[in-house]
């Protein structure tokens, strides 16, 4: 499975790079293959080690603020395994990438 996910602080400002390292840590330490991006992140893997990762980033954050907001897209499929680099890979040699 495929999730991407985003998550932010409620309450804290304009700035928000101090809550998104403290999510990039968690995710980073996790071991689930990942991908960064500007507006959220890509995890790669089971259902509970990405919901996992998803949690422990939820926690670390409510530790610091009373609200946080959570967006998560998923695209499960079976048998599928290492999509997060070959779905981009397929799109641009279709585009002559």
């Amino acid at each position: 499975m495929i999730v991407d996910f985003s998550i932010a602080p409620i309450g804290h400002g304009e700035s928000l790079s101090r809550s998104v390292a403290e999510a990039y840590r968690i995710i980073e330490a996790s071991g689930v293959r990942h991908e960064f991006h500007a507006m959220g992140t890509n995890l790669e893997g089971e259902w509970d080690e990405v919901m996992a990762v998803v949690d422990a980033c939820r926690l670390r954050l409510l530790e610091t603020c009373s609200r946080v907001s959570i967006s998560l897209r998923i695209d499960d499929r079976k048998g599928a395994p290492d999509r997060l680099g070959r779905k981009v890979a397929s799109a641009k040699a279709k585009a002559g990438l």
